[in-house]
């Protein structure tokens, strides 16, 4: 059923709509909170991204807000964002996500995000990346910027590595960190079995035949920010 967030203002000019993807009451209530004050602004709340979609196809709304995370991992949202952007190529997105890995927020920006800001930030820094973004202007949670611009600046340029899709890319990171393929599953929403898939088939395209190849290729390709610790990667035995 939609939800009658978005059912009930038809009405309001689109520039003063601000558009919340999220299925989280309590967030919805404290972005509320956070612009009540802006005389015009009414927040409007999808929580699915088909929802969402549909609302920005009848209306274009003056910022969409989205949490990455809604029943179906941490990437769930960036196809949802590229979808969107695909459709209008300047409307403003902000992503608001509990997910305070630089390497989700460098993901996000990539696939057409304007803005990165974490949930757990204060609300003053929440305010100041609505208003950010909503000018256009990019915004990045500030316990985040060294490290986006460290992985900004290391960003592997080969070509197959840029043919490979957001979340192959956000898998080989994992590896390179040492995780299991349960544990990738975990963090990702998904079966060991699509883990598993996923990584076989990373293999021919960039031309590496075994497990531990692959996570030496990660390690020396997706090299983790200064902030983030990382593990020796032991191949074949940080994977089962």
């Amino acid at each position: 059923m939609p939800n009658d967030e978005i059912q009930n203002d038809r009405q309001t000019d689109s520039d003063d709509v601000i558009l919340l993807v999220d299925d989280h009451p309590v967030v919805f209530a404290g972005i509320r909170l956070l612009i009540e004050e802006t005389r015009g602004t009414v927040i409007r709340n999808a929580q699915s991204f088909a929802e969402a979609f549909r609302f920005c196809r009848s209306r274009r709304p003056a910022i969409v807000i989205v949490d990455l995370a809604m029943g179906a991992g941490a990437l769930a949202g960036l196809s949802f964002i590229r979808r969107l952007r695909r459709y209008d190529e300047s409307v403003p997105i902000l992503v608001l996500s509990m997910y305070d890995d630089p390497r989700i927020a460098h993901e996000a920006l990539k696939v057409g995000a304007n803005g990165y800001v974490v949930k757990d930030a204060p609300n003053d820094e929440i305010a100041m990346s609505l208003a950010t973004v909503r000018e256009g202007l990019p915004y990045v949670s500030r316990i985040l910027a060294s490290d986006l611009a460290f992985l900004r600046n290391r960003e592997p340029k080969t070509l197959a590595l840029e043919a490979l899709s957001s979340r192959e890319r956000f898998i080989l990171s994992l590896l390179a960190d040492g995780k299991s393929y349960t544990q990738i599953a975990d963090n990702l929403a998904l079966s060991y079995k699509s883990v598993a898939h996923i990584c076989n088939r990373l293999k021919p395209k960039l031309g590496v035949q075994s497990l531990q190849e692959l996570v030496h290729f990660a390690v020396q390709n997706f090299p983790a920010p200064p902030n983030v610790a990382r593990p020796l990667a032991k191949g074949s035995k940080k994977t089962g």
